[in-house]
């Protein structure tokens, strides 16, 4: 082999190598970048729906914003009342929750194996104490709370110039390819684009109608903390797959300390409908109509994600790989296909 080659394929590997390094190191400002592209991608749809309505793209970026911020908030002022006032509902209640352990049979025989109520009166006793301590940890939190809202901050304003500027980039990016190059990395753009659009609607879409199926029949059970924990399961509703499972495990609890075993069993089966209704109707209109992607690839895309970064591993990895099979598919229609093998030479008489 020539020395030439050889020292190509040397550089080529310690680029390649260093690259890796580099991006090893940067990798908290890759992941920002990343959801700040994630954000810019999602957003798009409704940035150019405000633009047809004649508005200069960067006041229709800054219209969108200002809507999902103030969205959010008027969400925070009516949601966060009733969660404060469930959770402190909710401590007072542990100990009352600890003697109808004591006055129903069933529960009682459960309790005097594996001693329920010793548990429950321990832990609650030690719950003022854990709110002094979360008082002392108050400068800890602070710090953090400052440091996530300047991430968040930082992923808006480069998601903002992403919006912004980014078509005329990726419009001059492809004006470089050959014409029929440029025709087919435009519609794999654009399919990306679609995808992401569609799974941030379809998640959005579940996650709403998770929490309201859980509003309304614990509303109907008549359980309490309706409102924290409806919430709780919109947000879990967001992880794909097993989110809503997560969210509908602390409802089982209070429906089984409210009223045994006949609200949980309510909830359970109501649950189970939802559930299958979630995993036969919902799920397959986004992960399959939408994403295209097979329910396995789904799955081990979550599990991948989450062992990665978690629960923003999880809420990121089904459209990545959803784009990724977009580019294996493309990479697979571009190949040459195989030849044929000739055929055997005849046999010589």
């Amino acid at each position: 082999m020539p020395a030439r080659t050889v020292a190509k394929a040397v550089l080529t590997t310690l680029a390649i190598v260093a690259a890796l390094y580099v991006l090893y190191r940067l990798r908290d400002t890759a992941i920002l970048v990343g959801l700040a592209l994630f954000v810019a991608v999602a957003l798009a749809p409704g940035v150019a729906f405000v633009q047809r309505l004649h508005v200069p793209r960067a006041l229709a970026i800054l219209l969108v914003y200002v809507s999902l911020l103030g969205g959010a908030f008027a969400l925070g002022l009516v949601l966060v009342p009733p969660i404060v006032e469930g959770v402190e509902t909710a401590v007072a209640d542990v100990p009352r929750w600890a003697q109808d352990i004591r006055d129903s049979q069933t529960l009682r025989d459960y309790d005097e194996r594996y001693h329920l109520t010793d548990h429950i009166k321990e832990q609650s006793d030690k719950l003022p104490g854990a709110l002094d301590n979360a008082a002392g940890e108050l400068e800890t939190v602070t710090v953090g709370l400052f440091q996530r809202l300047f991430e968040l901050v930082t992923v808006l304003v480069i998601a903002f110039f992403l919006l912004l500027d980014g078509p005329r980039w990726v419009d001059a990016l492809f004006r470089r390819l050959p014409l029929d190059h440029e025709r087919r990395a435009r519609s794999v753009a654009d399919e990306m684009a679609r995808v992401v659009g569609g799974y941030v609607v379809g998640s959005i879409g579940i996650a709403a109608a998770a929490g309201l199926f859980s509003f309304l029949m614990m509303k109907v059970l008549g359980l309490p903390f309706a409102v924290p924990l409806a919430v709780l399961m919109a947000f879990t509703a967001l992880i794909p797959l097993i989110g809503s499972a997560i969210g509908a495990a602390p409802i089982a609890l209070v429906a089984g300390l409210e009223s045994f075993p006949a609200a949980l069993i309510v909830w359970i089966v109501a649950f189970v409908v939802y559930q299958q209704i979630e995993s036969h109707v919902l799920g397959p209109y986004i992960y399959k109509r939408t994403l295209r992607l097979h329910p396995v690839l789904a799955i081990v895309a979550v599990l991948a994600g989450a062992s990665l970064m978690g629960i923003l591993g999880a809420l990121l990895a089904i459209p990545i790989a959803a784009m990724v099979q977009i580019l294996i598919r493309e990479y697979v229609n571009l190949s040459p296909p195989r030849p044929d093998p000739a055929p055997p030479a005849p046999e010589q008489a």
